[in-house]
């Protein structure tokens, strides 16, 4: 299961786990669209791998399997790569 990280690693934007504007790598390394487009060009900065968007928890799955609380936020490892 997802770890569904509440947070960008870039800017530290608030991303909820019903809601949409979230993407995340493989490893879960997890970005708002506006770092993931217009300073990660769709690449992650910790593995090099694609940025792909993040599903959605429905709400009311929310309860029986809740979101992380873990914040990560790298914001010196954010470097623009376009």
């Amino acid at each position: 299961m997802l770890e569904m990280r509440p947070g960008c690693e870039c800017c530290d934007k608030d991303l909820p786990a019903d809601s949409s504007g979230a993407y995340i790598c493989s490893f879960e390394c997890t970005f708002c669209r506006d770092c993931t487009s217009n300073r990660l060009n769709f690449i992650c900065p910790n593995c090099g791998g694609g940025l792909v968007e993040r599903p959605i928890r429905p709400t009311s799955k929310l309860k029986s399997n809740p979101a992380s609380l873990d914040r990560v936020y790298k914001p010196l490892g954010c470097k623009e790569t376009v």
